[in-house]
């Protein structure tokens, strides 16, 4: 979304058997592939959770070094953070959970 170049079904079509089954960070290095051809990377992300279940604070920590790791940038850049529906919806009936991601991408990784 951070480049404005289509959405996941454009990129990674669910009739597409190379995506099957495939790793989150498998989608997450192909946007980068993506953000480099453009001449961008990654500065920092800002991910949401909106649900009931499962807690998110335990994994926090491990969530955020994960994407880092992923995203190639400081733990610090990654912010995870969640909340909850008060009991609406699918995510309040604790049926799934949804996600928000903000990206800031900049030339040369936002450095210059």
């Amino acid at each position: 979304g951070a480049l404005a170049s289509g959405d996941m079904g454009d990129h990674f079509p669910d009739t597409d058997p190379r995506w099957r089954d495939a790793d989150s960070t498998d989608f997450v290095s192909r946007a980068l592939e993506i953000a480099a051809a453009e001449g961008l990377a990654v500065v920092n992300c800002d991910l949401t959770f909106i649900g009931e279940r499962p807690r998110i604070s335990p994994h926090r920590e491990s969530l955020r070094a994960s994407l880092a790791k992923s995203l190639g940038v400081p733990q610090s850049a990654v912010s995870v953070k969640a909340t909850t529906t008060e009991g609406l919806g699918f995510a309040g009936r604790a049926e799934g959970l949804a996600a928000l991601a903000v990206v800031l991408l900049a030339t040369g990784g936002g450095d210059g």
